[in-house]
């Protein structure tokens, strides 16, 4: 038996305020629809996606319209493609059908979710299809579970999951991070918490965490694996494998492939304009230093870039405008879109040869205590601070 193993697809994310935003809003469906021609291609048995499907519970409707669109090959090629709900995923009012429920009764997934005893406890009822509900299914052989986000507490629930599955040769499907590997800080559970699992588990399919990891217990045997995101979500995961697991399952013992997807390029790098004279001297240091950031490759998409700038200099810092910066950064990157975090510290003199350091926060501040001293209403308090922050136009 075969089958994917992917997690946090993230469809519908974008830059709303980006001249980029249609087309960034495809790389996510092209990224999932990437792995649905792989799991055709190789005749899997099933598709697991294990949370955040969606990049957030209350989608638009042109997102649920693509999503069973990209989901449709899938369906026609009869390869189950089962779910469960990541943090993302959920919607607040449970008065009303989620998409996730709605995509699981028209048979475009197959929504795992256990219900609860009034002890308590975990009961994960088969899967009915009419309903598009259910904890539990049944693939040849193989006993897959399924349990979405429930948050910090998970560690707390593990026993409750084990004594819930009576069953042998059984996969669970769980939206949760393990402390230690998961670069996310909410949602996780110590190693030593989720170890018990492999006594009742042959396989943990995780999501949650953008980074994969593979999860073994003190004795060296391998049994939680979490694929990352395929697509590059936020910044930062430019240092993440980006990708998804193929498993194969031969006599019980499991076979973990990593297999690479082919996310946007995104650069994130601190550009160092320390000591620059003036506004166009920084300028062409800073394009130097961004060209040098630059990857030799042959991918020509255009990349998604996050700029720190640091540095003191002696000219004010919002001479070096976002305009002038983005102008530069078209000409020699062309990027989809761009981040730039403006840290730079203008550099004054007080007399005499003493030097006093002010970053643009305190830059901010200064013109904001002008603004107010210059309205004869509020000149009587230009001493007090603001409780307002004075956003800064970087």
């Amino acid at each position: 038996m075969r089958f994917i193993h992917t997690s946090d697809v993230h469809l519908g994310k974008t830059y709303r305020t980006s001249i980029g935003e249609a087309e960034r809003y495809e790389d996510f469906f092209i990224c999932l629809d990437s792995i649905v021609t792989d799991a055709i291609e190789a005749k899997v048995d099933f598709v697991l996606i294990g949370g955040d499907l969606f990049h957030v519970g209350q989608i638009l409707p042109r997102t649920f319209a693509k999503t069973i669109e990209t989901l449709q090959p899938l369906k026609d090629a009869n390869i189950p493609c089962l779910a469960i709900e990541g943090n993302h995923d959920w919607i607040h009012r449970r008065d009303s059908i989620s998409w996730m429920e709605a995509l699981s009764q028209m048979g475009y997934i197959r929504l795992l979710r256990p219900s609860r005893t009034e002890e308590g406890g975990y009961c994960f009822d088969p899967f009915n299809i009419e309903t598009g509900m259910g904890g539990h299914i049944e693939i040849n052989g193989l006993n897959i579970y399924g349990l979405g986000y429930i948050g910090a507490q998970a560690g707390s629930h593990v026993e409750r999951i084990c004594e819930a599955v009576t069953t042998k040769n059984n996969l669970l499907l769980f939206h949760v991070g393990i402390w230690t590997f998961s670069p996310v800080e909410i949602g996780n559970m110590k190693p030593e918490d989720s170890h018990p699992l492999a006594e009742t588990f042959d396989y943990v399919a995780l999501g949650h965490g953008h980074k994969p990891y593979i999860v073994a217990t003190p004795a060296g045997k391998d049994y939680a694996y979490n694929p990352g995101s395929p697509e590059q979500v936020n910044f930062g995961e430019q240092k993440y494998d980006k990708g998804y697991y193929f498993v194969s399952v031969n006599d019980g013992e499991y076979e973990v492939e990593f297999k690479a997807t082919s996310p946007r390029p995104m650069i994130v790098a601190t550009i160092d304009l320390d000591e620059a004279e003036d506004a166009d001297a920084a300028l062409l240091r800073f394009v130097e230093q961004v060209k040098t950031q630059l990857p030799e490759t042959e991918d020509d998409r255009q990349p998604l870039l996050e700029l720190k700038l640091v540095g003191r200099v002696n000219f004010h810092p919002f001479e070096l405008s976002r305009e002038r910066l983005n102008v530069a950064l078209k000409e020699i990157a062309n990027p989809l879109h761009v981040e730039i975090k403006n840290h730079l510290s203008l550099v004054t003199h007080t007399g005499g040869e003493e030097t006093v350091k002010k970053s643009l926060a305190e830059i901010e501040h200064d013109v904001l205590k002008e603004l107010i001293g210059a309205n004869s209403e509020y000149q009587s308090r230009g001493h007090l601070k603001t409780s307002v922050p004075f956003k800064c136009p970087f």
